[in-house]
């Protein structure tokens, strides 16, 4: 038989992982390219030979979604597999239109083909959208597995913009890392973090090869999971956060409800400022599909630095970039410092825009008057800047993980955001790490 001609649908990320594990050494297939989408700027380049293996000794291209279509009718392909995540079933079950429409079959991997087994106890980390506080419920667990006396290795979704070839595996240790490894700030926001509590993160390309590094230096592995994504390995333990701000989305989002549905115990996140009915809604969700998992209430408490600044000023709120684009949220923590401060106006980015930020506000018109802190290369960060000051504002609100003022030159007086995990109710995270730890 001749071997199946196949796209892979993709964001930089799941796609990649899908091949590693699927498709790299199978030769009853044959990915004629990958798509890209969610991501500015990372279609146009090719997924490397050195990490396509020796079926491809010219690597593989990567083209932009919108060439989906035509890419099907030129190379008569047979499959279509989709890999991203954080969308809603309708945005999916659209794409498979586009693809059936054409003869081609349209495919979703399952966890048995995709998840690798690792020979340290994993714990996964992941969520049912972007943005509802998987990182601070990540870092809380590494608090608790380190004050154990556990060496934990955390190992991050991938989110590889740059090099591929490069960016196999890596390893962050300290700041100076992220320099080395020319970190874009979607990077950095989820690296950074982890470096500042002393535990060691390992990401890139080929996650197999990742593992098998951070297997020598850990105890536990944690999956830092991203974009509501599935795990990439097989988890001894499932947590899965999901937001009360956006009720209804745990169940309504791809593969957030298979998250929800796997998880062994869920985090309903933000308590302290979603409204109640959100809260009980969620957690009523959770029962339903998933009536065994244990269930942590956390609030999500805010730090603000200079928080006297804000009362009564005009305030930009800059907030992470893909909570407010692919994630759909209309609040943030720099938000909830904004409102908490009383802050007397929000004011709107959008008159002050430049370059590639007017492109993200034209693709995502519903982020309304918040900034996202879009950093994907050198000239959206300059983008970012010269947005940022040319806002007529009284105050910056940094909403982000990282200080963007260590990587960008604000001239408004400005002040940092910072948010931590808090359990208000038993169980408690330990609690349910329990079992894993004797």
């Amino acid at each position: 038989m001749k071997p199946i001609k196949t796209i892979i649908m993709g964001a930089a990320g799941r796609d990649f992982h899908n091949f590693n594990v699927v498709y790299r050494h199978n030769d009853n297939y044959v990915v004629v390219a990958f798509t890209a989408t969610q991501i500015p700027d990372i279609e146009g380049r090719n997924y490397p030979p050195e990490l396509a293996g020796e079926l491809y000794p010219d690597g593989i291209p990567i083209y932009d979604e919108s060439e989906l279509e035509r890419l099907i009718q030129e190379h008569h392909v047979q499959e279509v597999v989709f890999s991203y995540s954080d969308i809603s079933y309708d945005y999916v079950m659209h794409k498979a239109a586009r693809v059936l429409a054409l003869g081609a079959h349209f495919k979703l991997l399952g966890g048995a083909q995709t998840m690798i087994r690792s020979t340290k106890p994993v714990v996964s980390v992941c969520a049912v959208r972007t943005g509802c506080g998987k990182s601070q419920t990540t870092r809380k667990v590494a608090q608790v597995l380190k004050a154990a006396g556990k060496q934990v290795a955390a190992i991050r979704h991938p989110m590889p913009y740059g090099d591929l070839a490069k960016q196999g595996v890596q390893r962050f240790a300290t700041l100076a890392d992220l320099e080395t490894h020319k970190c874009t700030i979607e990077e950095m926001e989820e690296y950074e973090p982890h470096i500042n509590q002393g535990t060691i993160v390992f990401a890139g390309v080929d996650y197999e090869a990742i593992v098998r590094e951070a297997e020598k230096e850990a105890d536990v592995i944690l999956w830092d999971g991203g974009n509501n994504d599935m795990p990439f390995y097989k988890p001894d333990l499932a947590i899965v956060v999901t937001d009360p701000h956006r009720p209804g989305h745990e169940l309504a989002y791809y593969p957030g409800e298979t998250n929800l549905m796997m998880a062994d115990a869920v985090v309903i996140n933000k308590v302290d400022t979603a409204d109640p009915q959100g809260v009980e809604t969620v957690r009523n969700n959770i029962k339903t599909v998933n009536p065994e998992a244990a269930i942590i209430a956390c609030a999500s408490p805010i730090t603000v630095e200079n928080s006297e600044l804000i009362a009564g000023k005009k305030v930009l709120v800059v907030e992470d970039g893909p909570t407010l684009t692919h994630g759909e949220m209309k609040i943030g923590a720099g938000m909830v410092a904004a409102e908490k401060f009383n802050a007397a106006e929000t004011v709107d980015p959008r008159p002050f825009l430049v370059g590639k930020l007017q492109e993200t506000f034209a693709h995502y018109p519903k982020i309304g008057t918040l900034l996202p802190a879009m950093g994907y290369g050198d000239e959206q960060v300059k983008d970012l800047e010269e947005t940022i000051n040319n806002t007529a504002c009284d105050v910056v609100i940094i909403g982000t993980p990282i200080d963007l003022r260590r990587i960008t030159d604000i001239k408004h007086p400005s002040v940092r955001v910072t948010y931590d995990l808090e359990e208000i109710s038993t169980p408690t995270v330990a609690d349910v790490l329990q079992p894993l730890l004797k």
